[in-house]
């Protein structure tokens, strides 16, 4: 399934990619099936591999990690175009060679005992990004004015390849709780009416009626998508959602070139638990559908898991930061879709203007109810 790599100070395996035309090397082009030479215009095709995209299992991947002795240190990376030794940053594996820009891909195994196994390339472009970009700037609330004059600068955005883990789970949920009936009573109340006077006043009472129940509910969850990259935080990954992975392709270094890529930096079993608790969210709605009745009460659940599975991928993402007020504010765009997420700052000024005209046109609204007589009516039947 995978091996432990012990070599920690061999050169690391790179590839290139040269044109087939001129020999200069090729990136690939966002949205096709190859590779562009920026110098010439020639196009080298991607060879394309029809396999099915394997499932590996959890449990027996976790007693291989368990006897796998992964090199803590970073590879060193040995440049053909200029002949440069260094070193990328501790999570990266794809870049360029910071001496001459040349286009580097690594393998992951130098660092990682599992290899991404698969991938979604880019589809749509560096533009097309940017001015998915400028439309989720400009669509900002209470965002201030000098930010959204951030969209008429020419920001570059950097596309990333972000590593994912993907489990399926059959589970299996036993669970004791209570159902909540509703029913009405008939009881005489006293009301103080607007002249100071007491009546009584007949109304139906709204009363919880409490049945012990237990059950059992199975769901299998295929693909539940978790983050592995620590670069960006949870929140900002998990809301450029949803991914197309019905459409990975099998792991091809091609559709790395000129592009930065990731290890890794969430393990597997840390995945998993993770991945659990987003199973769990939906498992607990699943209990209380199955609870039935007007309300729903859960007091113990225990929730079993089999058949799982992983995969490893990259995900495309297009991601940059603008600096506000001596603060930086990173941003990411989904590869495939154009989603935008990210962090924002706020026009305090902005806010304070609209709770002040938000509590002039309520008290407006009062007033002409007043004036019409709703009030009184509203104060006689409450």
């Amino acid at each position: 399934m995978f091996k432990a790599i012990k070599q920690e100070t061999a050169p690391s395996k790179i590839d290139r990619f040269p044109c087939s035309k001129c020999g200069a090397l090729l990136t690939f082009t966002p949205g096709t099936q190859h590779l562009t030479c920026s110098y010439c215009g020639q196009e080298n095709q991607i060879e394309q591999r029809y396999e099915a995209i394997q499932e590996y299992d959890f449990h027996q991947a976790l007693i291989e990690l368990a006897q796998a002795k992964p090199s803590s240190e970073v590879a060193q990376i040995h440049c053909d175009a200029c002949g440069a030794g260094f070193k990328f940053a501790g999570s990266v594996h794809a870049g360029e060679c910071p001496f001459c820009g040349t286009t580097i891909v690594t393998s992951t195994a130098q660092s990682r005992p599992i290899t991404p196994k698969s991938l979604l390339p880019f589809k749509i472009t560096e533009q097309q990004a940017k001015q998915q970009f400028q439309r989720w700037l400009k669509g900002l609330w209470f965002a201030p004015n000098k930010v959204k004059k951030y969209t008429d600068d020419d920001a570059k955005l950097v596309g990333v390849y972000i590593p994912y883990w993907t489990f399926d789970s059959a589970t299996e949920t036993a669970y004791l709780g209570a159902r909540g009936d509703i029913y009405y009573v008939t009881q005489e109340i006293q009301v103080e009416r607007d002249d100071g006077s007491i009546v009584n006043e007949v109304r139906q009472v709204p009363q919880i009626r409490w049945t012990p129940v237990r059950g059992r509910v199975t769901r299998f969850f295929d693909d539940v998508l978790i983050g592995a990259s620590k670069s960006l935080p949870r929140q900002i990954l998990d809301q450029l959602e949803p991914w197309d992975v019905a459409n990975l392709v099998p792991y091809n270094e091609s559709y790395l070139s000129g592009f930065s890529s990731e290890y890794y930096q969430v393990n597997l079993d840390q995945g998993f638990d993770e991945a659990k608790h987003k199973m769990d969210n939906v498992i607990y709605q699943d209990i209380a559908f199955d609870i039935g009745g007007d309300q729903q009460r859960i007091d113990q659940r225990n929730t079993s898991h089999s058949h799982t599975t992983y995969k490893h991928c990259l995900l495309p993402v297009w991601s940059a930061a603008f600096r506000y007020q001596q603060k930086a504010y990173r941003f990411v765009i989904n590869g495939r879709t154009g989603r935008v997420q990210g962090e924002r700052p706020y026009s305090y000024w902005k806010i304070a203007f609209a709770v002040i005209f938000g509590l002039l046109a309520l008290g407006g609204v009062l007033i002409v109810m007043e004036q019409s007589g709703m009030l009184h009516e509203m104060r006689r039947y409450r």
